[in-house]
């Protein structure tokens, strides 16, 4: 049975953030909110837990997975970017947005694109998931948690733990955080190409 964490939205208790972090580096797999929707995450080399969420969500191999960062600098760790680059994302940071940019040698084999060699970045505005990214130190592997077959994402921590109970180690519950996953932005091909419309307004990108 996954375990129940109920946190505050704007000041997650400090001792819960912790227990979190202490299991997502023991190998657990957890779903957490974000300011786009919820997600599922592990820690970067989990393998059993990638394979897991590709279980979850029904996803092939060329399927872009997040590292989901704390900061700018963290972010510039797994992924090359140019200045123009720079400064377009360090704009819209942090956001509802992923960022799809060719990655570094940081970025475990299995999370790149088979053939792009790409993975997404991005950073979230959402006061739980900033708690846990810092207290983990390190980015989070996710993946929006949208079921197969199901058009929207669940938006209830309650009704995550209830259909996932066996399937998650954790749930994390701060409310309600929408239903609407990121903007998806691509600049690993030279030009600008918008993946997703989703929660991050698209007109600076246009």
């Amino acid at each position: 049975m996954a375990k129940y964490f109920d946190v505050h939205p704007e000041n997650p208790q400090r001792r819960t953030i912790g227990s979190v972090a202490d299991s997502i580096r023991s190998g657990a797999l957890i779903a957490y909110p974000t300011d786009s929707c919820y997600a599922l995450g592990c820690q970067l080399g989990n393998r059993d837990g990638i394979a897991r969420i590709r279980t979850i969500r029904n996803l092939d191999d060329r399927h872009h997975f997040t590292l989901v960062c704390e900061t700018f600098a963290q972010l510039g760790q797994f992924v090359h970017i140019d200045n123009d680059v720079f400064r377009a994302i360090k704009a819209a940071t942090p956001g509802s947005y992923t960022f799809i940019l060719p990655a570094t040698k940081e970025v475990p084999r299995q999370l790149l694109h088979p053939k792009k060699k790409t993975v997404g970045v991005r950073i979230p505005d959402h006061a739980v998931a900033q708690a846990l990214l810092a207290e983990l130190g390190e980015p989070l592997l996710s993946s929006t948690l949208l079921l197969p077959g199901e058009e929207a994402p669940m938006t209830q921590g309650w009704e995550i733990k209830e259909r996932l109970d066996h399937t998650v180690d954790a749930v994390l519950d701060s409310g309600d955080c929408g239903t609407e996953p990121t903007t998806v932005i691509d600049f690993s091909g030279g030009d600008i190409e918008i993946v997703r419309h989703g929660a991050g307004d698209t007109s600076r990108f246009e």
